[in-house]
């Protein structure tokens, strides 16, 4: 075991990596009293919003620095609700001190992904954390009560195209709004622990009206009304440079599948100083297929 060493310059390998996946997929399997069953979508959260606030113009922002440890960015109304995330991999850091907090963050995320039954998601280490300085401002993360216009701002500054976005918001697939965090309500599917092409088909096969209540403006499916759709989902649905990309993910799911690991590989790895090149990307194993 790697984690124990104290003497020497420690250079972690693909194994030392590779034991902190199994130690979050352990994790996982054993703390299943979290919402519908599962960690897993929060831990994907976590990841997605600390590397959601890059700003390709300014090269600020990005996974680099996991600065939401901090109160001005862990306060954002975006992040409410992740301090569940960030609590639950504390002890992962205590057990192996030598990871840093912006690395941990996204190979958790990648370690939830696969351990949801979704695509292996190439990861390579790199991040350094960094102090309260480089806390990101507000409103960098996606608003989910806006429309088309709004997304592509928001991934657009990020360096993300309109199938890119479309992919990325797959990953509505998975978990579900809570009121207390960012005020609407629900699940988007009717697996929310486990990644599927469910949500593409979905927002296509049934039919959605707004949810009467006095929350904010969200739509339910009127079949159960159990099911929500943001605005911005919507508006993936609706747009015609949007749709075909929702069409074909909602026919293939390998090509789903192929294109969210790739989209999230680049999410996970913006605004990062990389000193080592893409060759460095490694795939861990599943726990879930041993």
């Amino acid at each position: 075991m790697s984690d124990g060493r104290q003497s020497g310059p420690f250079v972690p390998t693909k194994d030392d990596y590779q034991q902190v996946y199994n130690h979050i997929a352990k994790l996982l399997e054993e703390h299943d009293e979290y919402d519908d069953g599962s960690y897993g979508p929060v831990l994907v959260r976590l990841g997605w919003h600390a590397s959601g606030t890059y700003d390709a113009a300014t090269g600020t922002g990005g996974s680099n620095g996991a600065t939401m440890r901090f109160a001005p960015e862990g306060d954002h109304g975006a992040n409410a609700g992740l301090k569940a995330a960030r609590d639950f991999l504390e002890p992962v850091k205590q057990h192996f001190p030598w990871i840093t907090y912006s690395d941990l963050w996204t190979l958790a995320a990648v370690a939830a992904i696969q351990e949801m039954q979704g695509p292996i998601v190439p990861w390579r280490p790199g991040r350094a954390d960094r102090d309260v300085a480089f806390c990101t401002p507000d409103g960098r993360l996606p608003d989910g009560t806006k429309g088309q216009d709004h997304l592509r701002a928001i991934f657009g500054r990020m360096g993300f195209d309109d199938r890119e976005i479309v992919a990325l918001s797959g990953a509505h697939a998975l978990g579900r709004c809570h009121t207390d965090r960012s005020g609407f309500s629900g699940p988007w599917t009717f697996s929310p622990t486990v990644v599927t092409n469910d949500y593409y088909k979905l927002l296509l096969e049934e039919k959605w009206g707004w949810k009467k209540w006095d929350g904010p403006k969200q739509f339910e499916d009127v079949k159960t009304k159990t099911l929500m759709m943001l605005p911005t989902d919507m508006a993936l649905a609706k747009d015609k440079k949007f749709r075909p990309h929702v069409e074909r993910y909602a026919k293939d799911n390998d090509a789903f599948f192929g294109e969210f690991s790739a989209v999230l590989t680049k999410l996970f790895e913006l605004g990062v100083p990389f000193q080592s090149g893409e060759d460095a990307r490694m795939s861990f194993k599943p726990a879930i297929s041993e």
